[in-house]
């Protein structure tokens, strides 16, 4: 992939972020009209990466709350992973946070789900609990996830690390 872009995602994105959603979780996956009312929800934010032929990719989403941010969805299309696009958008949502004073991020994820846990604890994100039986399709817990303040040297100097090592990805933010 030589160049990605990402931008904010918008209702005309849905159909492409609904079949992304069914491909990563074919039997219980968010609806189209979840993604429409999460972009119509003010605390919501929401990016999507387009690749080189403008093909949505891959997407994130999250809810800022006072000093919080909690995110509800990241997901990248099984043909695009391994190309640094998850931590593209956690670090467009991270500086997101940083403009709007964010000092925590929180999030879910399955105890399946190894390589999300390990991206996120680069980020720092350590895990806090569990919430039983979480997932509706399975029954699965989630790994409750939490940073450090953000604004704490040892937060932000790996964060400044990790975005002076993505150099795989030519990217743009709109």
């Amino acid at each position: 992939m030589q160049n990605v872009k990402i931008t904010k995602m918008t209702s005309d994105d849905v159909n492409d972020v609904y079949d992304i959603e069914q491909l990563i979780h074919p039997e219980h996956h968010w609806s189209k009209n979840s993604f429409y009312n999460e972009l119509a929800n003010n605390l919501a934010v929401y990016y999507s990466v387009k690749n080189q032929d403008d093909k949505l990719v891959a997407y994130i989403g999250f809810w800022k709350i006072i000093e919080e941010a909690h995110i509800t969805a990241l997901a990248v299309h099984p043909d695009y992973r391994n190309m640094q696009l998850a931590q593209l958008l956690l670090i467009k949502s991270i500086d997101d946070c940083y403009k709007d004073m964010i000092k925590f991020i929180t999030l879910e994820v399955r105890e399946s789900n190894i390589p999300a846990i390990n991206l996120y604890s680069k980020f720092l994100f350590e895990s806090v609990g569990v919430r039983k039986n979480y997932y509706q399709d399975n029954g699965e817990n989630a790994i409750i996830m939490f940073t450090q303040n953000i604004w704490y040297d040892k937060f932000k100097n790996n964060f400044n690390k990790i975005k002076n090592e993505i150099t795989k990805v030519k990217y743009s933010y709109d």
